[in-house]
């Protein structure tokens, strides 16, 4: 029987695990092991660190990202690799009491297709919220910033396809002071990636004048990003630039450009 590799993977809307006083429990990252046809159950505990009962509601979407910044957060099941009709969860709605800790339940149950392959997700939203306060019944115009957890509920499936990376728009960029190179990177294959992405420079002469690393970032399929590098220490002139994307197991690809350096 074909195994299913199940990742949960918690990006938080802003980067941190505390929330309007509420802190997920039980780390940011969660993987588990299956087959096709298999359930699997496990919880999301949330602690109240307030003085006050706090009230979140829980909800799915479905999501992509690009290396221009957007975010799409779509119908949950709208994409073709989305997983969000495998998951049920419960409740939608939940009130935590002060200092306490409550959990939301879920269940995947994944698809018995053995066509199934490569990498499926969506997005698990819990957003705090307050019902019939003072403020919700005030009539007139106001601004109000919502701030909520993403979790990424992600799953590789099956047999895993071919993994592709293509290099995008790449540019030299002046930003307070320092010289940024800046490439984008999508990926077009079938599952995700997190490759570590470097940039080796040559100049006129081939002498390497140094590597130089940017962050390691995922990508989804069907989406890309952004990474920049600092050029900073870089010498005016004409360089040959190699751009490397590894993934760590086995598969890396690279690309080469001419580049000036103003």
């Amino acid at each position: 029987m074909k195994k299913v590799f199940i990742l949960f993977f918690l990006l938080l809307l802003p980067l941190t695990d505390c929330l309007a006083g509420i802190t997920i429990l039980e780390g940011l990252s969660r993987e588990f092991k299956g087959s096709h046809g298999s359930k699997i159950e496990g919880k999301i505990t949330l602690k109240n660190n307030e003085e006050v009962p706090q009230q979140v509601k829980i909800y799915q979407t479905d999501y992509l990202f690009f290396a221009n910044g957007e975010n799409l957060y779509g119908e949950p099941g709208s994409l073709p690799r989305s997983n969000a009709r495998w998951l049920t969860f419960s409740p939608s709605r939940l009130t935590i009491l002060p200092k306490e800790a409550a959990s939301i339940y879920y269940q995947i149950q994944v698809p018995e297709k053995l066509d199934l392959a490569g990498t499926y997700w969506s997005m698990l939203m819990i957003e705090p919220f307050q019902e019939n306060t003072p403020e919700s019944a005030q009539k007139g115009f106001g601004i109000q910033t919502v701030i909520r957890y993403g979790i990424q509920i992600v799953t590789d499936v099956g047999m895993q396809p071919d993994q592709k990376i293509l290099f995008l728009d790449k540019k030299l960029i002046a930003e307070n002071g320092r010289k940024i190179f800046q490439i984008d990177i999508e990926n077009i294959g079938g599952r995700w990636l997190s490759p570590s992405v470097w940039v080796e420079v040559y100049d006129q002469e081939g002498k390497n004048t140094g590597r130089f690393e940017s962050n390691k970032l995922r990508i989804y399929p069907n989406c890309s990003v952004r990474h920049r590098v600092d050029f900073t220490e870089i010498p005016k002139g004409q360089y040959r630039v190699l751009v490397i994307a590894d993934n760590g197991d086995g598969f890396a690809v690279g690309a080469q450009y001419d580049l000036e350096v103003k």
